[in-house]
């Protein structure tokens, strides 16, 4: 079940925060609406890591249908195009 509490509870934050855990966040209120999360560090940098892996995932997706639509270009192109690019 979600820990839910007033963002008032803040207050005695020492008491709020006691209720964080991993797998346990402890959701904010304010004027009745959901509006924060208090997470576990461990459980936000795992959060981090899915988001860029996520990102990751779209990049290669994009460049997969880039390929399939342009065209893909061999090894040596790739290493032509960044010789050029950034050696002169």
């Amino acid at each position: 079940m979600p820990n839910i509490k007033p963002v008032s509870d803040l207050r005695n934050y020492g008491e709020v925060l006691r209720d964080v855990a991993i797998g346990q966040p402890v959701f904010l209120t304010k004027n009745g609406y959901g509006r924060y999360a208090v997470l576990d560090i461990e459980e936000y940098r795992e959060y981090e890591r899915m988001r860029a892996m996520h990102q990751l995932l779209e990049e290669i997706e994009k460049g997969r249908r880039s390929g399939e639509e342009e065209g893909w270009l061999t090894g040596e192109e790739v290493i032509q195009y960044f010789e050029e690019k950034y050696h002169g």
